[in-house]
């Protein structure tokens, strides 16, 4: 397995994965929908409750208090590694089962906001000014689908998941990230840039 080096980015949000190259479980790729089934039984209750605690508190906190608690920024964040972590294992980037709580080879830092630098206002917004990344996002999220299907076959065919899938994938995921971390996490006021990198 080899270390992906992390991203130059600036943005207050990154990600980068480790690429795990050749000799895939072609096993669990093969029943990869069968096998994220306890995994997922768990996201969906976590995504079910986990909606309206991780953005309207938040947002009412900025708003009326300037304030971002470091204990909500903690638990939204690992939220997001481990909601990453479930995606990037659906999406055949890894074979390892997600873990609810260790790293496993996908690194994802969000830089704490200090509240009274955001704009206060800006919270009631951001989701409305995110609406082209949620279009070009629509777009790319029908094409890694697509090439999470062809990957597939490759991985059970060759062992190999091809490093430009694995690339676009982690792009796709990293670009969402940068997108959910200003319009619903608020931990920024930075417009995501349109880019996969």
């Amino acid at each position: 397995m080899t270390t992906e080096a992390q991203p130059q980015s600036t943005y207050p949000a990154r990600l980068s994965v480790d690429y795990a190259g050749a000799n895939r479980n072609r096993l669990t790729t093969l029943f990869r929908v069968i096998t994220v089934v306890p995994i997922l039984i768990v996201i969906m209750a976590l995504n079910y409750s986990a909606g309206s605690v991780l953005v309207l508190p938040v947002l009412l906190m900025i708003l009326f208090r300037q304030k971002y608690p470091r204990w909500w920024f903690d638990f939204n964040v690992q939220y997001q590694r481990f909601s990453t972590r479930f995606g990037l294992y659906l999406g055949l980037v890894t074979d390892d089962y997600p873990s609810t709580d260790e790293e496993q080879g996908v690194h994802l830092e969000i830089d704490y906001p200090d509240a009274m630098q955001l704009n206060r206002w800006l919270p009631l917004v951001k989701w409305i000014l995110a609406i082209p990344h949620y279009v070009a996002l629509f777009v790319l999220t029908i094409i890694s689908i697509i090439v999470i299907v062809i990957g597939w076959f490759v991985i059970l065919f060759t062992g190999n998941f091809p490093r430009g899938f694995h690339d676009f994938i982690v792009g796709v995921t990293r670009w969402t990230l940068r997108v959910t971390a200003y319009a619903f996490l608020l931990t920024t006021d930075e417009y995501p840039p349109f880019s996969l990198d």
